[in-house]
């Protein structure tokens, strides 16, 4: 990796959600469980933005499965998909405007015994499924703040990237939100 890591606070975490969902984009995401360390670059996130954004979890108000996202910046909201696929999100904006960032997809995966010494590890995490898979991240993060302490973190490593290393395109799976389906609000880096 490029540089010593900066750990990202809930400052990054407070502003616009599409800024935050295009700043994540070559960050490292890092995951501490079973006495191994995890870690990998994110390359593709998706922005969810307030109750009018229809393709948001938040659009029927605050639950008990959304009130995380009503919360201050910088959590973990985790929910479970067709009854099998956790999907890992981080939440943007001041508390009590709901939005979150969902993490798509993965590059570099690579894992440390020691925190030192990092392995690559040939596995996909291409997909929101496939990287909580590999990263064991569940619902017992759910809620929790994004942080050392609670096995979850993001760092900043030194990669740039440039406005045009950024593919944007519409979110995958809600076209039941009407206008919002249209929304360019998927992210992805054209390469490292």
């Amino acid at each position: 990796m490029a540089q010593k890591p900066t750990i990202l606070t809930s400052d990054f975490f407070n502003k616009d959600t599409k800024q935050v969902a295009q700043a994540l984009l070559g960050k490292v995401l890092y995951r501490q469980t079973d006495g191994l360390l995890y870690r990998a670059i994110i390359t593709e996130t998706e922005a969810y933005h307030g109750i009018s954004d229809l393709a948001c979890h938040c659009t029927k108000g605050i639950t008990p499965r959304t009130e995380i996202m009503y919360g201050p910046p910088g959590y973990i909201y985790i929910y479970l998909i067709y009854g099998m696929y956790y999907m890992l999100n981080f939440v943007t904006m001041p508390q009590d405007f709901p939005a979150a960032v969902l993490i798509r997809g993965l590059s570099n995966l690579q894992t440390s015994q020691d925190g030192k010494h990092f392995t690559d590890m040939a596995l996909k995490t291409d997909g929101p499924g496939k990287l909580t898979k590999h990263l064991q991240i569940k619902s017992d993060l759910n809620k929790l703040k994004i942080d050392p302490k609670n096995k979850l973190w993001v760092s900043d490593e030194g990669f740039r990237i440039a406005p045009d290393q950024i593919i944007k395109s519409k979110r995958i799976g809600v076209a039941y939100a009407q206008a919002w389906a249209d929304k360019l609000w998927r992210f992805q880096l054209k390469s490292l």
